[in-house]
């Protein structure tokens, strides 16, 4: 073979080797990670990847959970609505209750229980211990508001996406009147699952967040019709 022919003899090797290196990256099967993703993330319910750690999940959840009772328990000595009063006792036994729960679920984990109020909490706690009557419920009805928003949507991070869009759906016109929601109702045709998970301990955490989140929407509920009628109340 002449010097020319072995010269392009050499160029169509090259071409082919980097025509094949090419092929081969355009057929790379793609990642399995998702665009976004963060390694690690709990689950795929509510709020995907911002989904927190067991700890600050728990953590967040027992300090919600105090200011509701420590809020509920004022309320007891200051509020002038029965209704209001009334509310504020079932606001004290089911976070009572869920709180031990959640305590018995996460027994003998190294997850942290705080002991009091975040700075936050404790500047609501000791504004709204300043109030009385109708101005103390419009207030105390209003920390109950924002406080359940708060507290229902990190529920809805440890829970099944589908099966909680069906409860909401099925839930759906229960607000639209204005009476005050049964203490008692449920809904038990159209239960709420947890979110999936590997852990033993983040299921049961998961379990927990499902069983008490229909009781916090109630709450919600509940919370939200006694706010509309102390609008525009006056002392």
């Amino acid at each position: 073979m002449g010097r020319t022919g072995r010269f392009w003899f050499a160029v169509a090797a090259i071409t082919i080797v980097i025509v094949g290196c090419s092929k081969t990256e355009g057929t790379k099967p793609p990642s399995s990670e998702r665009p976004g993703g963060r390694p690690g993330a709990v689950g795929a319910g509510g709020a995907g990847a911002n989904v927190k750690s067991d700890d600050d999940f728990v953590r967040d959840i027992v300090i919600k959970n105090m200011v509701e009772i420590e809020l509920s328990r004022m309320a007891l000595d200051h509020a002038s609505s029965l209704d209001i009063k009334s509310f504020a006792q079932r606001m004290i036994d089911d976070h009572s209750a869920a709180g031990n729960k959640l305590k018995s679920v996460v027994a003998g984990q190294p997850i942290e229980w705080p002991a009091q109020l975040d700075d936050k909490q404790r500047k609501t706690a000791d504004e709204l211990a300043q109030k009385q009557g109708t101005d103390f419920d419009r207030d105390y009805v209003k920390a109950m508001v924002d406080g359940h928003q708060d507290l229902t949507a990190k529920l809805e991070s440890r829970l099944d996406v589908q099966s909680l869009a069906d409860w909401k759906t099925a839930a759906a016109g229960r607000t639209h009147n204005r009476e005050l929601p049964e203490p008692n109702s449920a809904m038990r045709d159209v239960p709420i699952r947890p979110d999936k998970s590997n852990s033993e301990i983040t299921l049961k955490i998961n379990q927990w967040a499902a069983e008490t989140y229909p009781i916090a929407q109630k709450h919600l509920d509940t919370a939200r019709t006694l706010e509309n009628a102390t609008k525009g109340s006056t002392n």
